[in-house]
């Protein structure tokens, strides 16, 4: 949320805050008794231009107040987000960690599941796969499930529908695959096939397959997922009913991995 949209929310509520506390407000700083009701009397229909001055003043002398309610506002917000991802680790938790579409590296059977949400043209992701590949080489009982999450271009959703076909047709290829694709100057389509077929695929084959709309269909599933959960960049992990956002580093993934065996959440 940008700070202007902070500022007019907490300006806004400001001005509820004082039509509530308006009588009140004018009966302490009233003189006499008959001032008091003529006040109180007035506030039966406000004056914009009045109740606008009160809240001016009021933010003028306090402005440390529109921090907290910018503060309290966040607070709410991640809450209520952390609610509806819950409901959807309720309601979906197999198409998270368990879809027919994805792909799984490391231990298949693995006692703790890490997902990343990834572009292949993020850079961001090109620096992440040396922090996964480094887990995975030194935990065997660490499960990755990877989601091709194409966000940044035509060009990475171009490059997504292959990997997708990719990991159909060779899953043994897969990891070669990916690491020389996220490890190219600019990942598309052309790009992915030229590496595919650089792997042994059969190219007409490929061609063929790219045309099955199931391939559409895994990419629109991905993104109704990543909505339901709030992810909108890359990378993004999942681990646990939790949404880890960014490049976390190596040594994050492990500290995770290891509160989740240890109490079953990331945050022990």
């Amino acid at each position: 949320m940008t700070p202007t949209r902070i500022l007019s929310l907490a300006l806004a509520a400001a001005a509820c805050l004082a039509l509530f506390l308006l009588p009140q407000y004018l009966m302490a700083n009233a003189s006499s008794r008959s001032s008091v009701q003529t006040a109180q009397a007035s506030t039966s229909e406000p004056n914009r231009a009045g109740i606008e001055t009160i809240v001016r003043e009021y933010l003028l002398e306090n402005p440390e107040i529109l921090r907290e309610m910018a503060d309290r506002l966040k607070t709410k917000d991640e809450a209520r987000a952390e609610t509806e991802r819950s409901k959807v680790f309720k309601s979906a938790a197999s198409e998270v960690y368990n879809s027919d579409d994805q792909v799984v590296l490391g231990d298949p059977k693995g006692d703790v599941t890490i997902v990343e949400f990834f572009d292949y043209n993020c850079g961001y992701c090109k620096h992440a796969l040396a922090d996964t590949e480094e887990l995975l080489k030194s935990d065997k009982k660490v499960r990755l499930v990877l989601k091709e999450f194409p966000v940044l271009s035509q060009e990475s959703v171009d490059a997504a529908r292959v990997a997708v076909v990719v990991a159909k047709q060779a899953p043994d290829k897969y990891l070669d695959f990916h690491r020389k694709l996220l490890n190219a100057d600019g990942a598309d389509g052309a790009t992915a096939i030229g590496i595919a077929r650089d792997l042994g695929l059969d190219a007409e084959r490929l061609s063929a397959d790219l045309a099955d709309p199931g391939i559409e269909t895994t990419l629109q599933n991905v993104q109704k997922l990543a909505r339901s959960l709030g992810i909108n960049g890359t990378p993004t992990y999942v681990i646990g009913d939790r949404v880890i956002p960014g490049a976390v580093g190596a040594d994050t993934l492990k500290e995770l991995v290891a509160n989740v065996r240890q109490c079953g959440k990331v945050e022990c």
